[in-house]
């Protein structure tokens, strides 16, 4: 089973974290991406840009309606995420807890939905 992991963390309190502590949870993090890899559970990774370069599409009566963000007001803020592939939610929840991020913020843990029909690419 594939589960997506959505790391959310206060950007302004990332922030303040000395370069040598943000360096230190980056490089952890691809450390893990690499046990997760040896270990067959790497699907993929990937931190994100700030939430103030995001964007919100809607479409309504046919128009694309384009929100640049910062779009909402919260606390934490979508930083990254892991695609993985587990066995058990449990060893997924197990996985979760080893990403840096869930010590300065949470980790969301959701199952991937199969859907019959799409592409499957490896890139």
């Amino acid at each position: 089973m594939k589960y997506l992991l959505l790391v959310h963390h206060d950007e302004t309190a990332f922030a303040l974290l000395s370069e040598a502590t943000q360096g230190q949870m980056l490089a952890e993090s691809v450390q893990l991406t690499h046990a997760l890899d040896a270990a067959g559970h790497y699907v993929h990774a990937s931190p994100l840009h700030p939430a103030g370069t995001a964007a919100i599409v809607r479409v309504r009566d046919g128009k694309a309606l384009v929100t640049d963000g910062p779009f909402m007001e919260t606390k934490e803020q979508l930083a990254g995420y892991f695609l993985i592939e587990a066995d058990t939610r449990a060893e997924a929840v197990a996985i979760a807890a080893r990403i840096p991020g869930a010590r300065i913020g949470t980790v969301e843990l959701r199952q991937v939905r199969d859907i019959a029909g799409l592409p499957h690419k490896q890139r």
